[in-house]
């Protein structure tokens, strides 16, 4: 097909995410991306400042992760799960285990992150369920969190913010604590835990686990709260009773700056949902790490298994470059990345910070945010951004990067003045 009839057969046939059908936005295609550079098939480039929704950590196309993909393809592209077991599962669990907080010792492969929270939320429920509490099934959350877009994962996103009003009355009701308010470098306030321990008190012996994102929320807001939070959390989910069940689909693999957003509270969830950046962005995959505690009360109580087995389940190409990626990772200066990010994302956006229609900037490792006074109208701004030769997706408020840590200074600065000069004529100063 030429150019313009595939965009034509897409626009006809293809629903996209989050877009009308009668109403859509437009789309752009794509020939190839290499390093952090999108090639569009009518011969543009776009330096893309959303790692594609946060996964692609090293870049595109790169040639450890696509010659592991090439390699394991030829010997085994999928085998069921159930029954059989192979080396790139076994492999990228013992890897999970080595480098996540101690104590989760039991790794379960799930689809995609969305699919790895129903896997804890399931988890957490059929561990009361086996140790003689079945009354304790209900979850407490805060507010301006995201879980993602499938059913159960939507109970405890953000009832107002989080994109799925449409769907209150048929989700089930849980309970959510006010958002924190104090930010990453605050001074911390202990009064900022008042209303999650209220309810957590009160509701106790109803709840089964309470359920975050640990220190960045992400799409319900793009926060970042500070660390005595979640030590308040643990400390309270230990006191009470109730498991913890830490969100890490965004923030894992050195989002934040610690290889894990946990680490920045030094805390230890019982449950942990990975995704996202696991496989570099190649190929879909996520993982939950639990408990050896959680399986053993699953596996002894009734039904005796834990009923969950995705056909996908730890799908060789998929375990295969994650490995390569993880071990990517620890290889590197990721550290040094991240935090040549922050800077970067410091100093580039900074001069939002004078345009009357910004609320306020914030960065935290590989994360930044400008965060508007009014919704920005998507059909004006991102044919904007891409005018300028990036790639910047927003949603709401919030006009946000999480570039590829291998994002180099010279791009970070097209990226952030990018960014500054479309606010600047399209918001007005």
């Amino acid at each position: 097909m030429t150019h313009d009839e595939l965009l034509a057969f897409d626009r006809d046939h293809i629903w996209h995410p989050y877009t009308s059908i009668t109403h859509p936005l437009s789309v752009h295609a794509v020939e190839s991306a290499a390093g952090v550079r999108i090639r569009l098939s009518d011969g543009r480039e776009l330096i893309d400042g959303m790692a594609s929704w946060w996964s692609v950590i090293h870049g595109y196309n790169h040639p450890v992760l696509t010659r592991t993909l090439q390699e394991q393809a030829a010997r085994l592209s999928h085998v069921m799960f159930g029954g059989f077991t192979h080396e790139p599962a076994v492999e990228l669990a013992r890897t999970l285990v080595d480098i996540t907080p101690e104590g989760l010792d039991l790794v379960f492969f799930a689809d995609s992150g969305s699919v790895s929270v129903e896997v804890a939320m399931k988890m957490a429920i059929q561990y009361f369920h086996g140790a003689g509490k079945p009354e304790k099934k209900r979850f407490l959350t805060i507010r301006s969190g995201y879980h993602g877009d499938t059913f159960h994962c939507m109970s405890v996103c953000d009832p107002v913010n989080g994109m799925h009003q449409l769907f209150t009355g048929v989700l089930p009701s849980y309970y959510f604590a006010d958002k924190p308010r104090c930010r990453f470098t605050d001074e911390w306030d202990d009064d900022d835990i008042s209303s999650f321990a209220r309810l957590m008190k009160e509701h106790h012996q109803e709840l089964c686990a309470v359920i975050l994102e640990p220190i960045v929320q992400g799409a319900g807001g793009m926060r970042f709260y500070h660390p005595e939070y979640l030590r308040r959390v643990r400390a309270l989910c230990d006191q009470y009773g109730v498991l913890l069940i830490a969100d890490e689909i965004a923030t894992g693999f050195g989002r934040s700056g610690e290889l894990f957003a946990c680490n920045h509270a030094d805390i230890v969830p019982d449950l942990l949902c990975l995704g996202k950046a696991l496989t570099g962005g190649y190929l879909t995959l996520a993982a939950v790490l639990a408990r050896r505690e959680i399986g053993e009360v699953i596996s002894t109580g009734e039904p005796g298994l834990f009923m969950h087995g995705p056909t996908f389940m730890a799908n060789p190409l998929a375990c295969a470059v994650a490995r390569a990626s993880v071990q990517l990772l620890l290889d590197s200066d990721w550290q040094g990345q991240v935090s040549g990010l922050a800077q970067g994302l410091e100093q580039g956006l900074a001069p939002c910070r004078e345009l009357a229609s910004v609320k306020e900037v914030r960065v935290l490792g590989g994360i930044g945010v400008v965060e508007m006074k009014e919704p920005v109208v998507m059909e004006r701004i991102q044919d904007a951004f891409v005018a300028k030769g990036v790639w910047v997706r927003p949603f709401g408020c919030l006009v946000y990067v999480m570039p590829p840590y291998c994002m180099n200074a010279e791009d970070l600065y097209i990226l952030t003045a990018a960014i500054c000069d479309v606010l600047s004529e399209e918001l007005g100063r």
